[in-house]
């Protein structure tokens, strides 16, 4: 494997509408923890709307209006510009230019083996046997290797259900420093402790919180956007009356508040309890109303949220300070995507201008 010698972090979301709490607990809230920790020598952050467009190529616009609102969300939830550098796929070619090469050591019969993509395919509905699945999105595992690799990250923090993504990724790295020589770093994934954080729910209780669902809590979401949401979020269906025994495992409020409350939120807000195992325990014998439930969590949000909505609101009145700093994020992270595309076509050997030894080797075997 190749030497790192720093401590390079990728991450990123495709640009596809606002991110949500959901973005929030699962990766955005660690990100600032770890631009904070001091441990990390480069942190990126890609906006992959390259990889948006590989399943909405018809719709373009989609994709170019949400590019300042993550970024926007990225900088309300604390995302530091002078130590963390916010990027736009697009605008570094070398990614693509390195998935052109990665292609060759993957077969398409390991691309159909990876799980995420499995799942991914079937969620969209494509039609089976491949007819209607895009390349580009199929190919989604190759272009990831590609970003990941291009950044000379050696710590990829994502959800579980990514682990096959990096997984494949490693192996592109052995099989190209196997064939070409040490050039790639081989990158670990970090996964979040807090299992609940990992896959947040939608607020209709269904496993995947997404905007065409229209489950979502957003990040900018006003106070007024928030209390609708959380008072018709689903809960125990079977919880009719107050003194029902009810159910918390499945019921998203409990998982929102699982993923969300401290003890302190409960000696603030609801001090009949001392911590949520108490909170639950009430709920399952009876005698714990849904509302009362929900008001709790409209509290702890939006202790939570309102920091965010601040900062957001300072950030939206000077765009034109949003979009130089993705502006400059982007041309650092060209420079480096550039060197590691150059050391890559190096290895290959496929650098002829950078390399004249290509005039003697030629020499040297037709004179003899």
């Amino acid at each position: 494997m190749a030497e790192q010698k720093k401590n390079i972090i990728l991450t990123g979301d495709r640009p596809t509408g606002r991110l949500h709490i959901g973005h929030y607990v699962g990766s955005l809230k660690r990100r600032v923890a770890l631009q904070e920790s001091g441990k990390y020598d480069e942190i990126y952050v890609l906006i992959a709307d390259a990889q948006a467009l590989t399943d909405n190529a018809d719709n373009p616009q989609k994709i170019r209006d949400n590019i300042i609102e993550v970024a926007l969300d990225y900088l309300s939830c604390g995302l530091d510009p002078e130590k963390t550098t916010i990027c736009i796929q697009s605008e570094l070619p070398a990614l693509t230019e390195l998935s052109f090469y990665y292609m060759n050591l993957v077969t398409t019969a390991r691309l159909e083996r990876n799980p995420t993509v499995k799942s991914e395919i079937k969620m969209r509905g494509y039609d089976d046997g491949g007819a209607g699945i895009p390349v580009g999105f199929y190919t989604y595992p190759i272009s990831q290797a590609a970003d990941i690799t291009a950044f000379k990250a050696n710590c990829v923090p994502v959800g579980d259900d990514q682990m096959p993504m990096l997984e494949q990724c490693r192996e592109i790295v052995h099989k190209f420093n196997t064939v070409y020589g040490e050039v790639l770093v081989e990158p670990q994934i970090m996964l979040n402790d807090n299992e609940t954080c990992r896959r947040l729910p939608g607020t209709d209780g269904k496993a995947k919180m997404s905007k065409s669902l229209g489950n979502c809590i957003y990040l900018s979401d006003t106070k007024e956007e928030l209390h609708k949401k959380i008072m018709s979020m689903y809960t125990d269906p079977n919880h009719i009356n107050i003194t029902d025994p009810g159910q918390v495992e499945g019921n998203a409020v409990f998982t929102y508040l699982t993923a969300f409350a401290t003890d302190a939120h409960f000696e603030k807000y609801l001090p009949d309890y001392h911590n949520l195992d108490e909170m639950k325990e009430h709920y399952r014998r009876g005698g714990l109303g849904d509302v009362k439930c929900k008001k709790f969590l409209e509290k702890v949000l939006n202790e939570e949220l309102e920091p965010i909505r601040e900062r957001r609101a300072k950030w939206a009145a000077d765009i034109p300070a949003v979009y130089e700093i993705l502006k400059a994020g982007t041309e650092k992270a060209r420079r480096t995507t550039e060197q590691t595309l150059a050391d890559v076509k190096a290895a290959m050997k496929i650098n002829y201008f950078e390399d004249s030894a290509l005039i003697s080797e030629w020499q040297s075997r037709h004179e003899a």
